[in-house]
């Protein structure tokens, strides 16, 4: 889809073409939520009204940093704060800073590196939805009635954030401590799929998963391959044991699976309402599935 006409949506372009999705979610292992109230730029951080010096320790870090605020602008007391290292193993903390500036003592090196920062173990649901209609248009206008429908049943869970990548997968959410990555969501897609995440399985409609945040292309498609084949649909039963080259090893309760998933560029189109450039985005294609020897 090439269209240059202003009311080009990305979102209803990708849907109309049927763009795969599987595979799409954001692969960075490393995160850091920081509440902020503040109308939201194109580039979130860069353009917001933090002080200059938080900024610079922002942007230096090689951590991937979203703004988040409650739906309908309820703001504070403090700065809310969520760090996730995603993966093979998760993990989230929090904790709420008095003051902004206190984001220049968190040791954002450490939290690239796998330490754990310092904060408040949060073993409780997340769900992060991207609204930032500066980023793409497709984000707020889709993005927004589901933030409301979600804060409406989870209200402590749920967040608009400032990007997930994929605009024309919107409405997008990042489920944490899951990790599991939604697009193509609405209102009530979206409320069903956190009802079932919350209760540590996967949506009944698989077709709405992006994939694993935190793991390589590859693995997330072999992941709903195998759960797909297998009819597994518990979160804690099908783990990431290792990706090498094109090849992913999975353990199921079954043993362990092997799957072979290349990769190849698609069509191109464009990426975003506001950009006319097209690129072409990752088609994968599973190659080969070696199983479990069947037990004796």
């Amino acid at each position: 889809m090439t269209s240059t006409t202003p009311d080009f949506r990305c979102a209803a372009a990708s849907r109309d073409d049927e763009e795969p999705m599987l595979g799409s979610a954001p692969t960075d292992t490393a995160w850091l939520f920081v509440e902020y109230a503040g109308s939201w730029g194109r580039q979130a951080v860069a353009e917001s009204r933090l002080p200059e010096s938080v900024r610079d320790h922002l942007a230096a870090a090689e951590v991937r940093v979203q703004l988040i605020r409650r739906h309908g602008g309820v703001t504070g007391p403090g700065v809310r704060v969520f760090a996730a290292r995603l993966g093979a193993e998760n993990a989230v903390w929090t904790t709420v800073l008095d003051d902004v500036e206190e984001l220049l003592d968190l040791d954002l090196a450490g939290l690239a590196a796998g330490t754990p920062p310092g904060l408040t173990p949060y073993d409780d649901a997340l769900w992060l939805v991207c609204t930032n209609g500066r980023r793409d248009v497709c984000c707020a206008a889709l993005g927004r009635p589901i933030a409301g429908a979600l804060a409406a049943q989870w209200p402590e869970e749920t967040w608009e954030t400032t990007h997930l990548g994929g605009h024309r997968f919107a409405g997008t959410l990042l489920a944490l401590p899951s990790g599991v990555a939604l697009g193509r969501l609405d209102a009530e897609s979206a409320t069903s799929a956190c009802r079932e995440l919350g209760r540590g399985r996967l949506p009944d409609d698989l077709t709405v998963v992006r994939g694993r945040a935190g793991w390589a292309p590859i693995a997330q498609v072999a992941e709903m391959t195998v759960r797909g084949g297998l009819g597994v649909r518990e979160l804690a039963d099908v783990t990431l044991a290792a990706v090498e080259d094109d090849r992913v090893t999975l353990v199921a309760p079954d043993g362990e699976h092997r799957v072979q998933v290349a990769s190849s560029p698609g069509v191109p189109r464009r990426q975003s309402c506001g950009d006319l450039a097209t690129k072409p985005g990752q088609v994968y294609d599973v190659r080969a599935w070696v199983r479990p020897s069947p037990s004796r």
